[in-house]
């Protein structure tokens, strides 16, 4: 394959030649944010959106990263120009990742430079590709997400650690299944890097965004809805609510929207990929011009 370039602190260099401080705040406390747009057929989709968020986490974590929202968007799209030879080759389509870190302090008393990096990753895959024939299997951990009071859940940080747990303990009751996380009230919060949405009698259900990611694949769900004449409702949602929804789906950004077939071993509706998934699937697919399914299922090797 061919090279893949990155981007730096203001260089673009082969990515690996990119080396971070082992000092740098963001490698050894996880003093950063970060945010991940996706192409598909080599075209960024919603990257300004998903850059404007990457700014607000920026400003609520108070650091600056030394180039305003339009530099960061002009050289992520200098970036994805200069890796598409990269991308015909072999990635498929890419993943568009901004993080920025508080920088290199040793002590706390140094006023540390943010370091800004920004990378193109393939777009994972696996397991997502196998998941539209079968749906995901998810359980409903005990490892809670975190709550606004004490951090935030609308950063997208690196302090992840309760989402890796979460991870683990899902691996524990199926190894292919995902992690579904409440919030401290009990009520359905999300997962480790994708919203919670279900569908009963014909309508759409999502969590609050109280203590939950604004995702923007999230955004494009309702917007899509709203197009399609779905309604969609922002309620609580208990497991209850879950394991007697007609569907269950993810939304994120790797391929928009996922079935979610079980959940903590319970099969959702008639255990199949229901109808309003398979509309917004080809709603969205006609919305970027590609077969979305039929991509993650021939890279995935389905």
């Amino acid at each position: 394959m061919s090279d893949v370039i990155a981007y730096l602190n203001g260089e673009f260099l082969p990515e690996s030649q990119v080396k971070i401080d082992p000092m740098d705040r963001g490698f050894y406390v996880g003093d950063a944010v970060f945010d991940i747009a996706r192409t598909y057929g080599g075209k960024p989709f919603k990257l300004r959106e998903h850059i404007e968020r990457l700014y607000r986490s920026l400003k609520y974590v108070r650091i600056d990263p030394g180039i305003d929202i339009e530099e960061m968007l002009s050289v992520s799209e200098d970036l994805v120009r200069m890796n598409e030879e990269a991308r015909l080759e072999s990635a498929g389509d890419w993943f568009v990742w901004q993080t920025v870190t508080r920088g290199v302090a040793p002590t706390r008393a140094d006023i540390p430079t943010p370091t800004v990096l920004i990378v193109t990753k393939p777009v994972p895959w696996n397991p997502w590709g196998t998941l539209y024939k079968n749906g995901a299997k998810a359980v409903i951990t005990k490892t809670r997400a975190y709550s606004a009071q004490s951090l935030d859940p609308k950063i997208k940080h690196y302090s992840r650690m309760n989402f890796n747990l979460a991870e683990l303990e899902a691996k524990d009751v199926d190894h292919e299944a995902l992690p579904i996380l409440l919030d401290l009230e009990g009520n359905i919060a999300e997962g480790t890097g994708y919203n919670v949405a279900i569908a009963k009698d014909g309508v759409i259900i999502t969590p609050k965004d109280d203590d939950i990611l604004k995702g923007i694949s999230r955004e494009t769900l309702f917007d899509m809805a709203q197009l399609m004449g779905i309604s969609v409702v922002e309620e609580h949602l208990q497991p209850y609510d879950l394991y007697t929804a007609d569907e269950v789906f993810f939304v994120t950004t790797t391929n928009f929207v996922f079935p979610v077939t079980v959940v903590d071993k319970r099969s959702i509706g008639d255990g199949k990929q229901g109808p309003i998934v398979k509309q917004l699937l080809a709603a969205f697919s006609e919305k970027v011009d590609m077969d979305i399914v039929a991509q993650m299922e021939k890279y995935a090797g389905v």
